[in-house]
């Protein structure tokens, strides 16, 4: 062999050894490179707290860091000034519970306008007028002012005075026993008939007094109508051949026609008290929400007109919260109708209901209010009972949460953002023109620098390019306190006001 030949063996096993090493340290490099990095870091942070002469403070300065000994140039190494420990008092003193320490996941975030409100009933639902059909006098009220009560129980006992509809009653009760009087007849005639002792035309006289006593009950029947009278208590009056004397008035069904809130004296009713376990509660009234007395406007022993009104009850199942926009935004707020997109309400106090999302729009009003120049809109709020209450009389009281009145903010969607990285805003710390978030970095968390695209009252997004990624464990609250918490620990001046936004 010829010392050319020999030359390119050795030029080509060099090459093909360093391919090969090249391939093996890229096949094995999950386990070599986390080594070698923390032995790095490491050296470099024992060079960093090597004790240098002239600093009473025994940590080193390194000729690359700054005078305040931060490494400005590299924040992605994760060094001790940009790792923080926390004891398990400490994340208990800042809220950092396990659920707020969590993955960073992709969300679809909407971008929202303000708009102020306020807490409305619905028009020609929420207020019920209970009313008397018929003259009469009030002799018993069931119920008190701000008491709970149940569709279908007893609010008042009226005695009737109304002349004509006690002549109109005793007129058709009369009408009746003669009808009796004649069908017996009638049927006593076609017994004696059959042997030939009476004769035909006799039964046939006695047929058209019949009719002609039922077409009376009829116009009868029609003028108790008018008097107020429902088609059940005509025939309550027809079968048990009484006068109605008394009125039983009781609180009407939300959202059903009037189909019996006057009810005969004769008719066992359950008091209003005692709905909730009274054997006569109906399960339709008892599976209903409550209602509430609002406003009484009678007392015992006043005289009443037919169409007077006797009481106020109100549902407070579901009210509306009244949006105020500008005439400019009725585009933005009729695009989020139309997309479905929830709106979500924020309280002005805590005990109000704070902050309420998923909220439903209901409609849009079609006029603008010429003084103010604002475009109304309405939001359906479901209620619900707080507090639920009986008082040593048996007396039922409830307060609702939501009540009409109450002061708050809307927040309307007008942009929606697909696949963002969404989180609290006390996840992120604010210093000068950084944004900063914590990532769980086995028993610490190393403060990452973060680039944000959109900040409100309540949430951050955080731009997905590459300095968090999805699936990252951070800290989705006690960013603030974290970040002082470090300059502390660094040495550096506490801005007190340091991540909030005024």
């Amino acid at each position: 062999m010829n010392i050319t030949n020999q030359s390119a063996i050795w030029k080509w096993s060099r090459i093909a050894l360093t391919i090969g090493v090249v391939a093996v340290a890229a096949l094995t490099f999950p386990r070599w490179w986390p080594q070698l990095n923390q032995w790095v870091e490491g050296a470099v942070a024992s060079r960093r707290t090597a004790p240098v002469g002239g600093h009473g403070h025994g940590h080193g300065v390194d000729e690359s860091h700054d005078d305040h000994g931060h490494d400005h140039g590299d924040h992605a190494g994760h060094s001790e000034e940009e790792s923080l420990d926390l004891s398990a008092q400490a994340r208990r003193n800042i809220g950092l519970t396990d659920e707020h320490v969590r993955p960073v996941t992709l969300q679809t975030f909407r971008r929202s306008m303000t708009v102020p409100a306020i807490v409305t009933e619905r028009p020609g639902r929420t207020r019920i007028r209970v009313a008397t059909p018929l003259t009469g006098l009030v002799t018993r009220i069931h119920a008190v002012q701000g008491e709970a009560v149940q569709p279908g129980t007893l609010l008042f006992d009226i005695r009737l005075t109304h002349e004509d509809l006690v002549q109109t009653q005793t007129e058709f009760l009369q009408a009746l026993g003669e009808l009796d009087v004649e069908l017996r007849e009638i049927a006593r005639l076609k017994e004696v008939s059959q042997s030939g002792a009476v004769p035909g035309r006799l039964i046939l006289e006695r047929q058209y007094a019949k009719e002609k006593l039922e077409a009376q009950l009829t116009a009868q029947r029609e003028a108790l109508r008018l008097h107020g009278l429902s088609d059940r208590q005509v025939e309550e009056v027809e079968e048990t051949r009484r006068l109605l004397r008394e009125l039983h008035i009781a609180v009407p069904e939300p959202q059903k026609p009037d189909n019996g809130e006057l009810q005969l004296s004769n008719r066992r009713i359950q008091p209003v008290a005692y709905v909730q376990n009274g054997a006569d509660a109906t399960e339709s009234s008892d599976s209903m929400p409550p209602l509430v007395l609002q406003e009484l406007m009678v007392h015992r022993g006043q005289a009443v007109t037919a169409g007077e009104d006797l009481c106020v009850v109100a549902d407070y199942d579901e009210l509306y919260i009244e949006g105020q926009a500008f005439e400019r935004d009725a585009a933005a707020i009729a695009r989020a109708q139309q997309q479905d997109w929830t709106v979500t309400a924020e309280f002005e106090s805590t005990d109000g209901g704070g902050t309420v999302g998923g909220l439903e729009i209901a409609f849009l009003s079609n006029e603008v209010d010429a003084d103010s120049r604002t475009l109304a809109f309405y939001v359906n709020l479901p209620n619900e009972i707080i507090r639920d209450k009986v008082n040593r009389r048996d007396q039922r009281f409830i307060s609702w949460q939501y009540r009409p009145g109450q002061r708050l903010k809307l927040h309307v969607p007008v942009e929606e953002w697909e696949n963002e990285i969404v989180v609290p805003v006390e996840a992120v710390a604010h210093e000068g023109a950084e944004y900063y978030v914590f990532q769980e970095n086995g028993g610490h968390f190393d403060r990452v620098a973060v680039h944000v695209k959109y900040r409100d009252r309540n949430s951050v997004v955080i731009a997905n390019d590459g300095s968090i990624f999805p699936g990252d464990v951070i800290a989705m609250r006690g960013a603030h306190q974290m970040q002082m918490a470090l300059k502390n620990k660094a040495g550096g001046a506490i801005d007190p006001h340091a991540g909030h936004s005024h």
